[in-house]
């Protein structure tokens, strides 16, 4: 089946497309909606631009559109990204928000898709597992619930921020897959990538109790 996956340059867009290039999926292109503020209902806020990168490093083309971020926009942006590609099925890195999942059918509904979710309800532990066992490189970039400060910025995923994933999960009932919009992530490397990213300069934007790691410069380099 010819597929696009819809990607942010997260670490579940980036799992999912992984499942389905390995489940034997011809996926012919990736596509983002870059959003131009940070409360977008649908979309991943931070860095999303540089998914020209992670498209560049996994060898697949990319089509890409600015929306404005407005829950009555996104989806008719979506929807119109989507229009005259030659594709059968949309890849996305959905695991429980019903809403997200919801919107994504209907517009796959219209345009005769097949909606595909590999991370659709699986153990967000598992998740994060998986990321870690396959050699995922994912570093943390944005933070926006309590339990979190500016030290989380820049962390990779790695066995010890899960163990402190789980436990602000136990106190104060944080996703531990950011699903809720806990946290946002990007993904440097993966087993599929040619190349890695690598961040040359960055800031951190921090607002009293939430904050991102806005990436200024970044490029391709060899893997290592």
């Amino acid at each position: 089946m010819k597929v696009a996956a819809l990607i942010s340059g997260g670490k579940d867009s980036a799992l999912a497309l992984y499942r389905v290039l390995n489940q034997g999926f011809e996926v012919v292109r990736v596509v983002t909606l870059i959003p131009k503020r940070e409360d977008s209902w649908m979309f991943h806020y931070p860095n999303a631009y540089l998914t020209n990168l992670f498209a560049e490093a996994a060898g697949l083309p990319l089509v890409s559109k600015v929306t404005s971020g407005k829950k009555s926009e996104e989806l008719e942006d979506l929807k119109s990204i989507l229009t005259g590609l030659d594709i059968e099925g949309l890849v996305y890195g959905v695991i429980a928000s019903k809403y997200q999942k919801r919107c994504i059918e209907q517009i796959c509904k219209e345009l005769n898709l097949t909606p595909i979710a590999p991370l659709w309800s699986e153990d967000p532990r598992e998740i994060l597992n998986s990321l870690i066992d396959l050699k995922f490189k994912v570093i943390i970039t944005g933070v926006y619930a309590y339990g979190f400060d500016e030290s989380w910025l820049g962390r990779e995923i790695n066995a010890n921020t899960v163990k402190e994933l789980i436990e602000l999960n136990r106190r104060l009932g944080v996703s531990i897959v950011g699903e809720g919009g806990e946290y946002e992530t990007l993904v440097l490397d993966t087993p599929f990538f040619k190349k890695r990213i690598k961040i040359l300069k960055y800031e951190k934007i921090w607002k009293g109790d939430s904050g991102y790691l806005k990436v200024l410069k970044a490029t391709l380099a060899e893997k290592t």
